[in-house]
């Protein structure tokens, strides 16, 4: 069984048209899908794929550049779960972010902030037994994306899992608690109300480190009544 099976008719998830949000007007299809059943290799992977296939683990992404990287420094952790509320261990969990002034290191990004060499964005671990993971980070800022006349994307990560393969690739975002930029964006907005929470992470004093860092928890759920949105493949 795919571990990362998602349903595409759950009602968490966007539509592929939401016109608020400019970009998926032009890329929505326009005709029906076909469906192309998947081979037997795109389906299934080598034993430890994770570890095989990808670059190393990098759970702290202040540690990525030859000193400390500027802005607020979080913990973020959680669980990967199914619809039971049993854990998925094993689950490679890829994240990457802007700075804390709302900047990518990425050459189409020329937002009017600036970039800070010591943080890169990018993080990759493997969840474990019980299905729980864990980075170290710095919280990222809002930033403007020329959606819309003055629009503003919240703070948030985003989050790429990984089954046995790259064909069980889901992709999501995860927001902070409070964020006044969270009710009016389109991106979040495409998300049903009754879903969208699920990606609005909770802070937590037992992740925080006295007198270090800030604790966000973030748990995913794969399937079922309260599965985190992922994005329209």
């Amino acid at each position: 069984m795919d571990m990362l099976q998602y349903s595409p008719q759950s009602l968490a998830e966007p539509p592929s048209l939401y016109a608020a949000y400019a970009s998926t007007v032009a890329r929505s299809p326009r005709k029906p899908l076909i469906q192309i059943p998947q081979t037997l290799t795109e389906g299934t992977g080598p034993i430890n794929f994770g570890e095989k296939l990808l670059r190393p683990a990098v759970a702290d992404l202040t540690r990525q550049g030859k000193g400390e990287p500027l802005g607020e420094r979080i913990i973020v952790s959680g669980r990967v779960l199914d619809d039971r509320g049993r854990p998925i261990p094993h689950t490679v969990i890829e994240v990457w972010q802007c700075n804390a002034a709302g900047r990518y290191i990425h050459k189409k990004d020329q937002h009017d902030a600036p970039l800070d060499p010591n943080f890169i964005g990018q993080g990759r671990v493997i969840t474990d037994e019980e299905g729980r993971y864990r980075f170290i980070t710095i919280k990222p800022g809002a930033y403007p994306w020329r959606n819309h006349h003055n629009a503003w994307r919240p703070a948030h990560i985003h989050f790429s899992l990984f089954g046995p393969c790259f064909a069980t690739r889901l992709i999501t975002q995860m927001y902070f608690p409070g964020d006044p930029l969270l009710d009016i964006d389109p991106i979040a907005c495409a998300v049903p109300a009754d879903a969208r929470q699920r990606m609005v992470s909770h802070f937590d004093i037992n992740t925080t480190e006295n007198e270090w860092a800030l604790g966000y928890v973030y748990d995913i759920v794969l399937r079922g009544r309260d599965a985190t949105p992922m994005e329209n493949s």
